[in-house]
């Protein structure tokens, strides 16, 4: 005998069916206050917010007494008829006739309290999704992963798996985690190792996207990308989610274009297929959340060059505890300055410094600097990072050598530029730091289902 429900709790709360209907519910529960002859379960499913009321009484339940001894946290089955609440927070409440315990809990459940801090949740990973506050977090973070993939098919681009195991490093940074079949502290060759190379796990699946945009278009990755940086900032992981499209024929202003119109389908898909979700962030996270992002998804994107930035810091009315000048990257204090202080709203900065930028960003003919862009928004800084990429191989392979690059390690990537190159360009948008900006919540651990960050892999 099956045990599985189809009638979810969002289906039932939304749709509630006639007075007395009889229902069959699933989930675990989150209370039970239980009296000499009637008791109530709150009862959650993952599917919503919101608990759905169990009454229990005495007088219909046969063993009223063992039903009022079950833990929170337990799994069960309730059976009883729909009693229409109009007037109160929920619609409805079910008068239980019978109910089965499918998982017991024992007194010792973490989540007994009501509320606990996002740092003891951490610890336990593996139950903070059953709490309020993380079930919004990953319906949130179902929902706009399918948001992305419609979002793209809707725009005709084509999706591509690109390698998590790879033999090059596309930003040059050397902060990777090395794949190898050799024991620890082995002095084997890479070349008898597996791949008869050198491989790690990737820090973007850019390069390998743009191949294929030279022969589809216009085509997006969406996978986990890795960064060995011994960092412990809550905007840091060694693992997390990238987007990625890339565009053949499109300059920075294509670029731009897109990435902007993207982020606005992203929130307005939130807004309306999460408002429950969305108001709780609102209320219990960050206050004014809601109203944030409804100015961003209905206000157009500012555009500014790097250059006018810089000229804006330096006239900034209070200093940074980061230098400005002309030549240094942007931190974080800048970038929210320029899109809180400055624009009031989300801003492109566009043509960045040649020197701090990544070998494969096009040339500008000003000779200084790089067809690169960064979005800024309020509240949080850099969203997206991208750019033109560089098209013309003498120019690329002028630029890989300066960066320390051997051209032939990138043969392929260069193959890309000998046979019907053409301009194009592309952004990567780091999923984590999107879902941080949507919900409210400050650290990047606690938008990842099980956070890798230095000395943190226990589940």
């Amino acid at each position: 005998m099956s045990l599985r429900c189809d009638l979810r709790l969002k289906e039932l709360l939304h749709n509630p069916p006639p007075e007395g209907s009889m229902v069959t519910v699933q989930g675990w529960v989150r209370a039970n206050r239980a009296g000499k002859h009637i008791a109530f379960i709150t009862l959650n499913d993952g599917s919503e917010l919101a608990g759905l009321q169990l009454v229990l009484d005495a007088t219909l339940l046969e063993d009223y007494t063992s039903a009022t001894r079950i833990g929170t946290g337990a799994a069960i089955i309730a059976s009883g008829a729909v009693h229409l609440t109009p007037g109160h927070p929920q619609p409805l409440e079910i008068q239980v006739h019978t109910i089965t315990i499918v998982g017991d809990s024992d007194p010792e459940y973490p989540l007994q309290k009501k509320r606990h801090s996002f740092e003891y949740l951490r610890e336990i990973a593996h139950l903070r999704p059953r709490t309020n506050t993380f079930g919004a977090v990953f319906r949130t973070r179902s929902t706009m992963a399918q948001a992305v993939h419609r979002f793209f098919a809707e725009q005709g681009f084509l999706y591509v798996t690109t390698p998590i195991i790879t033999a090059s490093d596309c930003e040059g940074a050397g902060e990777l985690f090395n794949v190898t079949t050799h024991e620890p502290g082995s002095h084997a060759s890479p070349q008898d190792d597996f791949f008869g190379t050198k491989t790690a796990l990737t820090v973007s699946g850019q390069l390998e996207g743009e191949l294929f945009a030279q022969a589809f278009s216009a085509i997006y990755t969406f996978g986990p990308t890795f960064r060995a940086e011994n960092s412990n900032t809550p905007r840091h992981a060694a693992e997390f989610w990238m987007i990625e499209p890339e565009m053949a024929f499109a300059d920075l202003a294509d670029n731009a274009d897109l990435a902007e119109t993207f982020v606005k389908a992203l929130l307005r898909r939130a807004l309306e297929d999460l408002p429950e979700d969305l108001a709780f962030f609102d209320r219990m996270i960050a206050p004014g959340l809601l109203e944030r992002i409804r100015s961003v998804a209905e206000h157009s994107f500012e555009r500014m060059s790097y250059t006018e930035a810089i000229r804006h810091l330096e006239a900034a009315p209070s200093g940074f505890s980061y230098p400005v000048s002309w030549g240094a990257d942007l931190q974080t204090e800048h970038e929210r300055y320029l899109c809180e202080q400055v624009v009031g709203g989300p801003v492109f900065i566009l043509d960045y410094p040649r020197a701090i930028k990544a070998f494969y960003m096009r040339d500008n003919d000003d000779g200084r600097t790089v067809a690169a862009m960064d979005l800024l928004v309020p509240g949080v800084g850099e969203l997206i990072g991208g750019s033109q990429r560089e098209e013309r191989l003498d120019r690329l392979d002028t630029k890989m050598q300066a960066s320390g690059i051997d051209p032939a390690s990138l043969w392929w990537y260069r193959d890309s530029r000998r046979w019907g190159s053409t301009p194009h360009a592309g952004f990567g948008l780091g999923f984590e730091r999107f879902l941080m900006y949507l919900t409210g919540m400050e650290n990047i651990r606690d938008v990842l289902p099980f956070p890798r960050t230095p000395r943190h892999a226990a589940f």
